[in-house]
């Protein structure tokens, strides 16, 4: 039984070496606003929740593997070498394929254009509402972009 809760402890760790990847954190900002919206103005069926859990899942995944595919990578050497180019842009080409297919489940589900003024509608019309929506997009843009300037 310890061995299998260590494991659970390498991968909190593993999620938060990840936590350190900019596009990381963005698939995570991303992620949070899809089920924020998806969970407040739409009446999803569970087989669309199912879909786009998968779908996050999948990138959030795919985006952890390729930390960690670049880490390795990164120790084997410094130096240029082709086959670790390759294999760093092979894994970064599954983080865009999944990103992009993630696009396209979250359009089919949540693209109907009827919602999506709605969802417009409730928040242009309320002056506080729209600046609290207005902050949680600040926010996530910190949480993206401003842990980069902290490293360095």
């Amino acid at each position: 039984m310890k061995k299998f809760l260590k494991g659970f402890a390498y991968a909190g760790r593993g999620f938060v070496t990840a936590l350190h990847e900019r596009n990381f954190r963005f698939h995570l900002c991303a992620a949070a606003f899809v089920v924020f919206f998806g969970s407040g103005f739409y009446e999803l069926s569970r087989a669309e929740w199912a879909i786009l859990l998968l779908t996050i899942g999948s990138v959030i995944a795919f985006e952890a593997v390729n930390t960690a595919i670049e880490h390795l990578a990164n120790k084997v050497t410094t130096e240029q070498n082709e086959n670790i180019r390759r294999c760093k842009d092979c894994a970064a080409a599954a983080v865009l394929i999944s990103s992009v297919a993630a696009v396209g489940v979250g359009i089919a589900i949540l693209g109907d254009t009827e919602r999506l003024s709605a969802i417009w509608t409730f928040y242009s019309s309320d002056i506080w509402r729209l600046l609290a929506l207005a902050a949680a997009v600040f926010a996530a843009v910190l949480l993206v972009f401003v842990p980069e300037k902290i490293k360095k």
